[in-house]
């Protein structure tokens, strides 16, 4: 076991933010009503893959299966897939989700710092905004490239520093004191601006594809459940009546301004393992 400082922190929060697909789903649910690019997120990294119909394919932090619950009728027959996340609860939200694709996905509970499969397995590794949670960032990208078949491509997607600013601005103007505990997600530790340097320490040909969106949201209660579902111990920094405060809050900028605009700044590297390793 790592003994990284940071790791306490991560494990709290799979055993909190992400015991199950619950406060992902109220995050997702935001995007899907209110973005303004309605092609979707997950029909969009689908495109991207560019993958032969045989071909092995894994995905770390899976969530609960969006991209292939989104994508199911474009899964060529000859594609292996495994799915893993560092959320047992995860990984049973997903087989449940996808139960019904008779499909034979394989499922995992692991750890993108050690990748628990053979070198040079897959042609493919999805990371779907995750990477920015894991502590040693190098490790987990020395690993998926060990996992890689040579030439195979890793797809890392997360956020830039602007993604969401207005949410957090907003929860900043309501009170100071919560908005030092809301959670952009951390993804500053692997981002748009920052991504491309640490993948090219261990990958080939980075490349950057951005996906342009924003969110326009005329309803309060959608994002009350978006920041609540964000908040590190929200039950001991929103007690009820300052939940209720907070809706009101939001009621009130909505009413002033029509709805709330956010920013949304988002893409996905694509980088090839290098030949020779």
């Amino acid at each position: 076991m790592p003994s990284s400082s940071r790791r306490p922190k991560r494990e709290r929060l799979r055993d909190a933010q992400y015991r199950d697909s619950s406060n992902l789903r109220a995050r997702i649910a935001l995007h899907q009503r209110f973005s303004t690019n309605k092609y979707g997120w997950q029909r969009w990294v689908f495109d991207h893959l560019r993958l032969p119909e045989e071909c092995r394919i894994l995905e770390l932090g899976c969530g609960a299966g969006a991209l292939w619950q989104q994508n199911c009728s474009r899964i060529a027959a000859g594609r292996d897939i495994s799915l893993s996340d560092f959320s047992q609860g995860m990984v049973l939200d997903a087989r449940r989700k996808l139960a019904h694709l008779g499909r034979p996905f394989a499922y995992a509970a692991a750890d993108a710092e050690a990748v628990p499969f053979r070198d040079r397995s897959f042609h493919c590794v999805i990371a779907n905004h995750m990477l920015y949670h894991v502590p040693a960032i190098d490790t987990a990208l020395a690993d998926i490239q060990r996992v890689l078949k040579p030439g195979g491509r890793l797809f890392a997607a997360t956020n830039g520093d602007a993604h969401l600013r207005e949410i957090y601005n907003l929860v900043a103007e309501f009170d100071a004191n919560v908005a030092r505990r809301y959670q952009l997600l951390g993804h500053q530790r692997f981002s748009l601006e920052n991504g491309q340097a640490q993948l090219a320490k261990c990958f080939a040909e980075v490349i950057l594809h951005r996906y342009h969106d924003a969110l326009v949201i005329p309803e309060a209660e959608p994002l009350v459940a978006y920041v609540t579902s964000s908040l590190a111990g929200p039950k001991l920094i929103l007690a009820a009546d300052r939940l209720a405060q907070f809706r009101s809050f939001v009621a009130d900028r909505i009413a002033r301004d029509g709805s709330i605009r956010v920013t949304k700044e988002t893409g996905m590297f694509e980088a090839r393992r290098k030949h020779a390793a």
